[in-house]
């Protein structure tokens, strides 16, 4: 089928940036909607930001001006691109991919990201 894994995240200070990366195995990537979601602990896990298969960018209001989402069908990889991070953006981040009409329904094991001075 497919897997995900993340990379790229780590310590970053408020108003640093940081580039998150999903790498996605097998041949079925460019027919997946990829999303990235993020779960502060406490709280629920909520949706930042998503790519459909076609390329389609869109967000929601949590990081809203600070993110861009990007994908690399080549390279079978989702970009999420943080700027101006904040103290409140701190959890873990996870992609996930689905088919749509399909089974497929798929989520990365996530990526810490820290943002502290």
């Amino acid at each position: 089928q497919v897997q995900l894994v993340e990379s790229g995240g780590g310590l970053v200070q408020p108003g640093g940036s940081l580039r998150l990366s999903c790498a996605a195995s097998g041949s079925i990537f460019s027919n997946l909607n990829m999303g990235w979601y993020r779960q502060a602990p406490g709280k629920q896990r909520e949706l930042v930001a998503s790519i459909s298969h076609r390329g389609t960018a869109s967000y929601t209001d949590s990081m809203k001006g600070r993110v861009t989402i990007s994908r690399d069908d080549a390279k079978n990889t989702v970009y999420l691109q943080m700027n101006s991070l904040k103290p409140e953006d701190t959890a873990v981040y996870t992609c996930n991919g689905q088919w749509p009409l399909t089974t497929i329904d798929v989520w990365g094991q996530g990526t810490q990201v820290t943002v502290s001075s």
